[in-house]
């Protein structure tokens, strides 16, 4: 039998046979070891390698833990695929490697983007495509994100979630997944900072998809035909002359009006205090904390009952230390090992809709190019967004996905970032002509070595579709796109 460590009650989390953590449901603040527990197999060699990541756990903080509990769960659907593709040798052939690289890729050098988020999207089934966004989260929020695929043949859609180093050091560490091609996710956050969502088929499928990314309130909000814009006084606010500060939200509503459990759970305590007045205590076991409900002018649930979401608990009051003051309910969220934590968070309903699509979906998967000098290649969909570069005039990208008013697209170099679809057009039309002096290779990229199309010969007339760098976008011949070096011209045009 493993003890616990210490005098505090811990919650034993198994990690594997051999390796039990002890845990307060501090979420890492409170750890105080490890015990092992030998199994037929163990060998010395397994059980020193846990004796020296639990000094690492000693000198460390969360992040170490995080990676220690990182190693010790069961593979991810997304690594068991990966694993059986190494399995079967297939791991060595380049559309494979493809990926692994681009599901590594989404991790480290995902898409920042803004709550809520809604994109429209192809990903080619020849091409080894990921998607990656960057989340910045609040603990107590409710995550959502939610996938669809359409494409010729039914697709295997792997959906995870990672928490990203606040820092940029390391890989981001596994959270959650959903495994599913019409399903998503759901997550509770526990952790303030920053979390990637990582969406990628299987190999050799693709198609259409849309991704939607929310956030919300996670507790039901605990006064009926209320929302979070009653609540007049907040977290942090001080108390008695800054002797104390407010550790919950007060929510002021007519005398009467019913206080509703926030979550599932057995009603802990039902008793009078001389602070709460009144009050009643709710665990909520799936999120691993107690709601305190304070001031009630009556309580109707008894201590041990268990209660569903919206049911009530109590009446609206001022009892305790708030008889001075108008009518109102203190609500407050407390874990173990932290005491009271800001209960907003848990409460606050997203009001922000999902920016209308108003980007044209045809162009997904097509070229376009800027209309306009130094058009600007932002990080994320809004005008307000960091710059990543700032485009010359006919410059190409290719449209990956729409959203709002944006287009998220790929340079010819690989750089990706969104643009204004506003200052784009197709490049269907030339915008100009190139007569080279000689015979002049076109490529499939804009780069010396990339492979090559076809040939134009000397004195053809090429039509211009863009410009990146020295080299010129073309129509070739038979058709086909691709990319030239810039000539001595003999005609003229507005490509110049």
């Amino acid at each position: 039998m493993v003890e616990p460590y210490g005098r505090n009650q811990f919650e034993f989390v198994h990690l594997s046979d051999e390796v039990r953590f002890l845990d307060d449901g501090s979420g890492g603040r409170g750890v105080k070891g490890w015990s092992l527990e030998k199994t037929q197999g163990a060998g010395a060699e397994t059980v020193v390698r846990l004796l020296a990541l639990t000094l690492v756990v000693a000198a460390g903080g969360c992040r170490e833990i995080d990676e220690i509990r990182d190693e010790y769960r069961d593979l991810t659907a997304h690594e068991a695929y990966e694993e059986s593709l190494a399995d079967a040798g297939l791991t060595e052939t380049a559309l494979v490697q493809d990926w692994i690289d681009a599901s590594r890729t989404a991790l480290t050098d995902p898409v920042p983007v803004a709550l809520p988020y809604r994109e429209e999207g192809f990903l080619p089934a020849d091409e080894a495509g990921a998607l990656g966004f960057r989340l910045e989260l609040v603990r107590g929020q409710r995550l959502t994100v939610d996938v669809d695929v359409s494409g010729d043949a039914p697709a295997r859609v792997f959906l995870d979630l990672y928490r990203a180093d606040p820092e940029g050091v390391g890989m981001p560490l596994y959270v959650m997944s959903a495994d599913s091609a019409t399903g998503g996710l759901a997550f509770t956050v526990n952790r303030d900072g920053p979390y990637v969502v990582r969406f990628q088929p299987e190999l050799l499928r693709g198609g259409e998809y849309q991704v939607t990314i929310r956030s919300g309130a996670s507790l039901a909000f605990p006064v009926a035909g209320a929302d979070s814009r009653e609540i007049q006084s907040f977290w942090g606010a001080d108390r008695e002359g800054g002797r104390r500060s407010h550790q919950g939200v007060d929510i002021f509503m007519p005398r009467g009006t019913p206080v509703v459990a926030g979550a599932a759970g057995y009603v802990s305590r039902v008793q009078v205090t001389r602070l709460g007045g009144k009050v009643v205590w709710l665990r909520d076991r799936e999120q691993n904390q107690s709601l305190y409900y304070a001031h009630l002018d009556s309580q109707i649930v008894a201590q041990g009952s268990y209660v569903r979401p919206g049911e009530v608990l109590g009446l609206v009051g001022n009892t305790g230390n708030a008889r001075t003051t108008p009518p109102h309910l203190h609500f407050g969220i407390y874990r173990r090992g932290e005491g009271a934590v800001n209960p907003y968070p848990f409460l606050r309903e997203s009001r922000e809709g999902i920016p209308e699509l108003t980007a044209d979906r045809g162009a997904l998967d097509t070229w376009v190019r800027a209309t306009v000098p130094s058009a600007r290649l932002r990080s994320s969909p809004s005008s307000r967004a960091d710059v990543l570069d700032e485009l010359g005039l006919h410059t190409p990208a290719r449209v990956e996905a729409v959203t709002g008013d944006f287009f998220r697209v790929q340079l010819p170099d690989g750089q990706r970032g969104f643009l204004a679809a506003r200052i784009t057009e197709e490049v269907a039309d030339p915008i100009g002509e190139e007569v080279p002096n000689a015979e002049v290779p076109v490529r499939a990229l804009p780069e010396e070595d990339a492979p090559v199309l076809e040939r134009t010969g000397a004195g053809e007339a090429v039509p211009v579709l863009g410009e990146f760098g020295d080299f010129l976008y073309v129509r070739g011949a038979t058709g086909r796109a691709g990319w030239m070096r810039a000539h001595t011209s003999s005609a003229d045009s507005d490509s110049k």
